[in-house]
């Protein structure tokens, strides 16, 4: 009777799954490079991805500076509203706040984008409270409100999120989301906006009070975010769990970056923030720019950081010592490789006391599934199968 019992609550358990495919798509830096824009963009903004994590806004604004999603390529499809609404959103665990573009934006970035529309949602509730998202040229600013969001099939209500009414900056209009789906912790929540997560896992709408995600090298599909538990059949051999450091990013002490052996930054430990909302692989910047140097990279004419494509087959691994087990990231994974090849490492300027820093992003996490476990402040790392 006990293992009927058993059989029973695992097979509820994996019901209770929410699987939301991924869709691989020309990320902004893409689109603008195709438009004979990226070398203007890169001349007049320098792309810093540390100002995601130390914003410089007031408390109540929500910082999510857009250089960060200019390499974005996966994003997933939500409903919100009765009937629903659909957007593209990005899945991002470097933030928390979830936010749409709407019908009372007139921005040319708006105009080709999907548009939220209170009148036509019969579930809508709106509120006397403002939110203002920064950018690298301005900043989104619009109003909040509550609504049913559409999440892989079920239905998150009373979900509290951002409805936009400008979003200065041309170039967004080349990017290929409407919005953003935060995943961090509800402390760095603009507003005090409770995280689509938490009130999925406070409606009882998941099992398990964690997400995973899958992102696949393959250039359509396979990539998924699995919130309420773990598919194994997307890993191979165990999950080691890292505890998480300090709460609000998903961030986990780290303890070296080796080369051949030699540690080539991080050599006496240091912090990372494992974040899907982060294309590349940032570190300071002179532990960047000793990286990019190692691997013979160089500036071209757009400012992209890139190399002889013929090299790679002889490029070593770079190697990231996380809670005592390694995670190697071949050249094949640190190297785009497109009309040319691109090396995925990024520098940040780090403000002084904030110490050695680096963002795992999806150059990482192709490599390694990641769980978010929230029930226990840890995330777990496994090979990808």
């Amino acid at each position: 009777m006990k293992w009927l019992l058993l059989i029973s609550l695992v097979a509820l358990s994996e019901c209770l799954i929410i699987k939301v495919p991924l869709v691989k798509k020309k990320s902004l830096r893409k689109n603008l490079k195709e438009h004979g824009l990226l070398k203007d963009f890169l001349k007049n903004h320098s792309p810093n991805p540390a100002s995601k994590y130390f914003p410089q806004e007031a408390a109540v604004m929500a910082t999510q500076p857009l250089e960060n999603y200019m390499d974005m390529e996966y994003f997933g499809t939500i409903g919100i509203g009765t009937p629903p609404q659909e957007f593209t959103v990005i899945f991002d665990t470097g933030s928390s706040n979830l936010w749409v573009p709407s019908v009372y934006c007139s921005s040319p970035a708006c105009s080709n984008h999907n548009r939220f529309n209170p009148q036509q949602s019969s579930t809508y509730e709106g509120t006397s409270q403002t939110v203002s998202i920064a950018y690298g040229t301005g900043s989104m600013t619009g109003i909040l409100g509550y609504d049913t969001v559409q999440v892989g099939g079920i239905s998150d209500t009373n979900q509290i999120f951002g409805l936009s009414e400008t979003e200065p900056g041309s170039f967004l209009y080349y990017a290929p989301f409407d919005g953003i789906l935060g995943l961090a912790y509800p402390q760095i929540s603009s507003s005090g906006a409770t995280p689509v997560f938490d009130n999925m896992w406070n409606q009882g709408l998941v099992s398990q009070d964690l997400f995973s995600v899958y992102l696949s090298s393959d250039d359509q599909s396979g990539s998924v975010v699995m919130f309420g538990g773990i598919d194994s059949s997307y890993f191979t051999g165990n999950l080691n769990w890292v505890p998480v450091s300090v709460e609000g990013y998903w961030q986990i002490t780290m303890d070296s970056v080796t080369i051949n052996g030699q540690a080539i930054a991080c050599s006496q430990g240091c912090q990372a923030i494992v974040d899907t909302g982060t294309s590349l692989l940032a570190g300071p910047t002179n532990s960047i720019a000793n990286i990019q140097s190692y691997i013979g990279a160089s500036e071209d004419s757009n400012g992209e950081m890139t190399i002889s494509c013929s090299a790679i087959n002889d490029l070593p691994d770079i190697v990231f010592t996380i809670n005592g087990i390694q995670y190697p990231l071949p050249p094949s994974a640190y190297i785009l490789q497109n009309q040319d090849c691109v090396s995925g490492f990024q520098g940040m300027n780090l403000p002084t006391a904030s110490g050695e820093l680096w963002i795992l992003g999806d150059i990482f996490i192709r490599q390694y599934f990641a769980v978010f476990d929230r029930a226990n402040n840890q995330v777990g790392l496994a090979p990808v199968a």
